[in-house]
């Protein structure tokens, strides 16, 4: 293995000795635990509003088939995750996986895709839960006091509830994750409550003429703030201009809503925190995943069937809305609350995942190691207040609204690279075990690239643009410190381990002796002793040669002293 920017982790170093890490963190998690924590992140206050506003300008009623198929584009990706994750189960997800299959930069590269994905939505998320906080106190009539209320609500500059919840979920991580487990379980079982709820009340009032036309006629889009990338594609081939409904607009609202099911990935970066990896994070991926596309499309069904898309107003298409137009106002107040609760878990489980992206990349050297120290609680405390710290200065300096649409461009960045990863591994590693594998893998990570290359092609030119000026600079943060400080780069450029000394070469003309048959004794070598049998319980016998871990862990019995410097 050469010791450059492309130098790959091996597997068996990923994983350690145990599933589980380099360096264990405390096991919290089992399957329905992971489901709590995927339906967490993906069922957020978007539920409450997605369908409404893609049916109003996109889709029409067949709104209904755009969440199913966002849904199979994204369990496609999901089955790339469940393999890798099956491999390789440690904290850095996308990271860890393209570090084995394609080397440290392309590593570098996903795992700073990452931080802004998780950065910016844990940003975003904060924001807007402080915007349906502050109506959730005035539905309620709850008093302000003046001074404070001019610093509650706002979409830019100093917002307390933004901070307030920040820093409350920062600290319950750096304590502990049981805590925080609780927390979450109460939280999405308050949210599919309220869900289950708007489900039930709308489909009281579903009326079948509001599905005619079910896939109402095309007609061109109305001029956008701006252009995607494919607009820009097709203008330039074919001439035309975008459309919306028909057939077309039913694709055109499909990547609107993938942006929904965006967070089955980071169940992944808990693989750590799981007791059997292996087989229990592709299950709590998959479930939680086909739970919140039966939820969403349960929601769009019942908004659809509430109100008319043609009575929907595009500014305001949200169910608490469309309830007042069917004379079910009271339910404003309701959707409000599990709006709260939604984006609740939502910035709960965000920030769990970045600590852990961070965690992992600090542990291997690309960021400051002293990131990956591990609390008395057996939690990456430092990763936490480190990356929550982060989350907090951008959620008060940045109009990170502009910004949001750079957290689809880092998830689906990261999804291209598991999904080459499959077939990658599965051609260098074929040896590895693979408690999960993707069916029909050629076929299926073809199919996963290029649903989510269209998906990403349907994203702003300045998103673009954006995500580019992102990706530059991270490059120039790896070549100034990653490049040099890689743990990898120290191992590989350790000297060999010394052997035993080889006798001299025979003098030009003597004939080179030929070797002993195998298992046969040396010349004047003692006879050879008969090995006693080892007990059954007797401990394994180390192997001298075995690479001692990077840091942090404990080292192999090392009795010749080859390792010790």
């Amino acid at each position: 293995m050469r010791n450059t920017m492309f130098r790959r982790l091996p597997v068996e170093r990923a994983t350690g000795q145990l599933y589980g890490g380099r360096h264990r963190l405390r096991v919290v998690y089992r399957t329905r635990d992971l489901i709590v924590l995927g339906l967490g992140v993906m069922i957020g206050s978007g539920i409450f509003k997605i369908s409404g506003a893609q049916a109003a300008t996109t889709a029409g009623p067949a709104v209904i088939l755009s969440f199913l198929l966002a849904g199979a584009v994204c369990l496609l990706a999901a089955l790339a995750y469940a393999e890798l994750s099956s491999i390789i189960p440690v904290a850095g997800s996308a990271y860890s996986f393209s570090y084995v299959a394609f080397g440290e930069v392309w590593a570098w590269v996903v795992g700073w895709s990452l931080i802004l994905e998780l950065l910016l939505a844990a940003s975003v998320v904060a924001r807007a839960w402080a915007l349906y906080a502050a109506q959730v106190l005035a539905d309620f009539h709850v008093p302000v006091p003046a001074p404070l209320a001019r610093f509650m609500g706002n979409q830019t500059g100093f917002d307390i509830l933004a901070l307030g919840i920040l820093l409350l979920l920062v600290l319950l991580l750096a304590t502990g994750s049981r805590l925080s487990l609780r927390t979450l379980w109460t939280m999405v079982a308050a949210k599919l409550v309220v869900i289950a709820l708007v489900i039930v009340t709308g489909l009281m009032f579903f009326d079948t003429a509001n599905l005619r036309p079910f896939v109402p006629p095309a007609r061109p889009a109305p001029p956008a703030s701006g252009h995607t990338v494919l607009d820009a594609l097709l203008g330039s081939v074919t001439g035309g201009s975008p459309q919306v409904f028909g057939v077309w607009g039913v694709l055109a609202a499909t990547p609107a809503i993938a942006f929904a099911y965006i967070g089955f990935d980071l169940i992944a970066t808990a693989s750590e925190e799981t007791d059997d990896a292996p087989r229990k994070v592709p299950r709590g991926m998959l479930y939680s995943l086909l739970i919140a596309i039966v939820v969403y499309a349960g929601v769009a069904l019942a908004m659809v069937g509430m109100v008319s898309y043609r009575r929907l107003d595009a500014a305001r298409p949200t169910l608490g809305t469309a309830f007042g137009m069917v004379g079910a106002g009271s339910m404003g107040k309701i959707i409000d609350i599990g709006a709260v609760l939604a984006l609740t878990s939502v910035v709960l489980v965000v920030l769990i995942s970045l600590t852990r992206v961070v965690y992992s990349m600090s542990r291997d050297g690309l960021l400051p190691e002293p990131v990956s120290h591990m609390s008395r609680y057996k939690v990456p405390s430092r990763a936490t207040l480190v990356a929550g710290g982060a989350a907090v200065l951008m959620s008060q300096v940045l109009d990170v609204f502009t910004l949001e649409h750079m957290v689809v461009i880092g998830t689906l960045f990261a999804f291209l690279f598991v999904a080459a990863a499959v077939p990658a591994l599965r051609r260098s590693r074929p040896d590895l075990h693979r408690p999960f594998r993707v069916p029909l893998a050629p076929l299926t990570c073809t199919l996963t690239i290029a649903a989510v290359g269209w998906l990403m092609l349907n994203l702003k030119l300045q998103t673009w643009g954006y995500f580019m000026i992102w990706m530059a600079g991270g490059l120039v943060v790896y070549l100034l410190y990653g490049r040099r400080r890689s743990q990898m780069r120290r191992l590989l450029d350790l000297p060999p381990p010394r052997g035993p000394r080889l006798d001299a070469p025979p003098p030009p003309g003597v004939p080179m002796p030929r070797p002993a048959p195998a298992g046969a004794p040396r010349p004047g070598a003692p006879p050879p002793r008969m090995a006693r049998p080892r007990p059954p319980h007797a401990a394994p016998v180390p192997d001298p040669f075995d690479v001692p871990p990077l840091h942090g862990g404990p080292r192999p019995p090392d009795p010749g002293g080859r390792h010790r410097r």
